[in-house]
Parts: C-alpha cells; sequence; structure tokens
C-alpha cells in the first residue's frame, strides 16, 4: 500500500500524529529516523527532518525515494503577514510555494531566480524558478473538509525563507511582492522534492505568530501545531473513508 508521507521540522509539530498511529513502530534510515503505522487503513509515516530548505528537502527526497507515498503532507507552523486576515491559532493551506529569499540583491533591489536566467530545476516541458506548484485537488479537498467541519481554513501563497521576517516592514514588503499570506522555512523545499518526484503535495500549516516587529511573548507554538495536527487527523481519516486507495495526481502547472 502506497503510504501517506507527513513531514515536519521538529517532533512537536508530528506528537499528536505519533500518538494516533497504530502499531506504530519507529524506524532509521542513514540520515533520518521515521515513524511508521496506520490510521485506518491508512499506511502513514511519520518524520521530523529538521529546521529549514535543507533538512527538510533532504528528508523528504529520502523517504520519498524510500517509501513512493502517493502523497506528501507538510505541517508544522507559520507565521502570518500583516494583512492576511489570518489570526494566531488559526489554519492556512498552500496553493503555491515561494522561495522567497533564492535570488540576488541588486542596486534596485531584490531580483528572482529568473530575473538571474536561473532554474530551479527543470522537469519535463516545465522550467521552475521561485514559484512551486503544490496540489489543487488535495488543497480544495482540505478546503471542502473545513468547511464541512466549520473551521477556519484560508488558501493562499506561502513565502519559504532562510532567514525569518523578525518586522513588520520585511514581513508587509514579502507580503506585497509575492502576494502571500504566511511564511515558514522549509516548505518550498519539500513541495520542490515532491515536484521533481511527481509525487501530489499538501501544505497545511497553524498560525503561531503574526509576521510585526519580533515579539515571541504573542506567539503561541503550541496551539499553532496542535491545531494543524488535529486538522490533519481530520483529513487522514476523511481520506480514508471516502477514497480508500486512490488519490488523483495532479499535473503541476506552469
Amino acid at each position: 500500500m502506497e503510504p501517506i508521507l507527513i513531514i515536519t521540522a521538529v517532533p512537536q509539530e508530528m506528537a499528536l500524529l505519533e500518538h494516533a498511529l497504530v502499531n506504530a513502530v519507529r524506524q532509521t534510515t542513514t540520515a533520518f529516523e521515521y515513524a511508521e503505522g496506520t490510521i485506518g487503513t491508512l499506511h502513514v509515516t511519520l518524520c521530523a527532518g529538521g529546521i529549514g530548505k535543507i533538512n527538510a528537502a533532504a528528508a523528504a527526497a529520502t523517504l520519498i525515494e524510500l517509501q513512493r507515498p502517493r502523497l506528501v503532507i507538510n505541517t508544522g507552523c507559520a507565521g502570518a503577514y500583516p494583512g492576511s486576515g489570518l489570526s494566531v491559532g488559526d489554519l492556512a493551506v498552500a496553493s503555491d510555494e515561494i522561495l522567497g529569499d533564492d535570488g540576488v540583491q541588486t542596486q534596485g533591489g531584490w531580483r528572482d531566480l529568473r530575473f538571474m536566467g536561473l532554474a530551479s530545476f527543470v522537469r519535463g516541458k516545465h522550467t521552475y524558478h521561485n514559484e512551486l506548484p503544490l496540489s489543487k485537488h488535495a488543497a480544495e479537498k482540505a478546503m471542502q473538509l473545513a468547511d464541512y467541519c466549520g473551521v477556519i481554513l484560508m488558501r493562499g501563497r506561502f513565502v519559504t525563507v532562510s532567514t525569518c521576517s523578525g518586522t513588520r516592514q520585511r514581513g508587509e514588503t514579502l507580503a506585497r511582492h509575492f502576494n502571500a499570506i504566511a511564511e515558514s522555512m522549509e516548505g518550498a523545499a519539500v513541495a520542490q522534492i515532491c515536484v521533481r518526484s511527481g509525487v501530489d503535495c499538501l501544505e497545511i500549516r497553524g498560525i503561531s505568530n503574526l509576521v510585526t516587529d519580533r515579539d515571541m511573548s504573542a506567539w503561541d507554538i503550541p496551539r499553532a501545531v496542535e491545531s494543524a495536527q488535529r486538522f490533519v487527523l481530520k483529513y487522514l481519516e476523511d481520506l480514508d473513508r471516502t477514497e480508500p486507495g486512490t488519490f488523483v495526481q495532479v499535473a503541476p502547472e506552469l
């Protein structure tokens, strides 16, 4: 059975999910430890790959190669941009992921990989620069489930950065430039490996903070990661009930 692969940055972001696994066992690769078991009839694998794009990409590539999943779910917490309408504890699902600081700083400002004439990668007829698509089918299913359950879930573009935005001005700049709602440090890396591998990717994150002048006393990471995991559990239960053994592969768009 093709598994569902769930990737987080840190163990806190998958603790509830691991607790829900039936017949859970811990496994190791050369570089990563992961847990696998079942939720309903679904074979589920969980991995906390580490903080940042390098760890996230390595974990995704390793486990996709090992397990050939039918769906990858990237979950955890995120910072919401000013003006997004999101609040701490809300949930967001990515429509697209953006490599937010891969490019060049010029006298005229930051410019992206397309400006540099560099591609992140090429797959078939598609050339990818900073923007990476995620599964529309999986995201729409999540939106429908949230509506049915009365859960607030906002869909929009996410930005992945190596240096988190610690000022309101920086957050507003990124939000405006990319028309984005939230940022994290891993999402685009997981999405890129999924596109390269031809695997659908769904990204669900709980909002731990607003991207303003940095004040961690206003953050609530435990609430954010709990909300995200509880919704992912609902998603898996619904997937098990409505689409046993099947998942629609959505062709990436330019």
